[in-house]
């Protein structure tokens, strides 16, 4: 008797791709939704005029530290900036299931960004897939700092995590890493294929907070520290 044949497997769709326009068109509306000048944004999110009117333009990939600031200074959930450009995001209700290959892919400076689940706002994580397109480490002009926390877990490759602080940390697959994101940090692909990633940012907690505004208490001789 005849062996039935194996089934071939559907082919894994493409990531949908959020090209530069159409970030850019999202970035200006918020921006002339509040009424804000480019220098006024510049000056709420610390990024230059340059380069928001440039990703405005579609002229320029942003990475995340500069589109986390603006999506901070604009009150512009992670969701509204990188949902489909089909899907309108709604707010975050239920379980959300994203299907393989159908994150919504964004090319920043040294990453191509597969945001998951991205149709929601209001969350608490940014899960993404990552692709570490950098090959070598460039100096302090690499480094990325945002609010928050971020995992990050190798699916395949390897990569090297430099910091601001001095320290490398050399990743391979099934390696894994959890860091406090405001400190200066960049990821350089080290394989021979780029280096695929699975991760997730986070906001800066309340319990980040509240530690940043506490007293500095006086030292054990007594002394009051400065708390300016």
């Amino acid at each position: 008797m005849k062996e039935p044949r194996p089934r071939t497997p559907a082919p894994r769709p493409a990531a949908n791709n959020l090209d530069r326009e159409t970030f850019g068109r999202r970035l200006r509306a918020a921006r002339k939704q509040l009424g804000w000048t480019l220098a006024q944004l510049a000056e709420r999110s610390g990024v230059s005029i340059t380069t928001i009117s440039r990703a405005e333009r579609g002229q320029l990939a942003l990475g995340y530290e500069n589109f986390a600031a603006l999506s901070e200074a604009l009150q512009m959930d992670m969701g509204e900036m990188f949902s489909s450009a089909h899907t309108k995001a709604a707010q975050f209700s239920g379980p959300l299931v994203t299907r393989a290959g159908e994150g919504v892919a964004y090319r920043g400076e040294s990453f191509v960004y597969e945001f998951l689940n991205s149709s929601a706002v209001g969350k608490k994580m940014i899960p993404v897939l990552g692709t570490v397109c950098a090959r070598r480490f460039n100096g302090p002009e690499d480094f990325a700092r945002h609010p928050g926390e971020e995992f990050v877990y190798v699916l395949s490759g390897a990569v090297d995590v430099y910091f601001e602080t001095g320290q490398k940390v050399a990743l391979a697959k099934g390696d894994s890493l959890y860091f406090d994101s405001r400190i200066g940090h960049a990821y350089v692909s080290t394989s021979r294929q780029l280096a695929r990633t699975v991760g997730a940012m986070t906001a800066e907690s309340d319990s980040m907070q509240r530690a940043r505004n506490l007293p500095v208490l006086p030292d054990d001789d007594g002394a009051a520290a400065a708390t300016d």
